[in-house]
């Protein structure tokens, strides 16, 4: 079964946010490097093609099956991507943060 994997218009203000930070932190660093931003943006459009195979292989969160988190690797932390199993074809990533954050808003 291959599931469509689709980001809330939150999960995309998420993103949106976490590279903005990347951006402005490597603009600012004495060593910045802007590659980090795009690689970051790299890493997380690889997320839905895992989802689309194996969501039900993420860790659970709360006490619903059916809502859980993605790990995506990046660099020495990376981000996390809270989802929902809508339906039997559906995928809804609601949000994303960086690792190091402290939950979700």
């Amino acid at each position: 079964m291959t599931y469509q994997v689709f980001f809330s218009p939150e999960a995309e203000e998420d993103l949106q946010r976490l590279f903005s930070h990347a951006d402005e932190r490597e603009l600012h660093s004495a060593a910045g490097d802007l590659d980090i931003p795009e690689r970051a943006i790299d890493a997380t459009e690889q997320a839905p093609s895992f989802l689309r195979v194996s969501p039900f292989s993420c860790r659970k969160v709360g006490g619903s099956g059916l809502v859980r988190e993605l790990v995506i690797p990046f660099e020495a932390t990376g981000y996390v991507a809270m989802f929902e199993i809508a339906d039997a074809r559906t995928v809804v990533i609601g949000a994303v943060r960086h690792q190091r954050e402290t939950d979700f808003h």
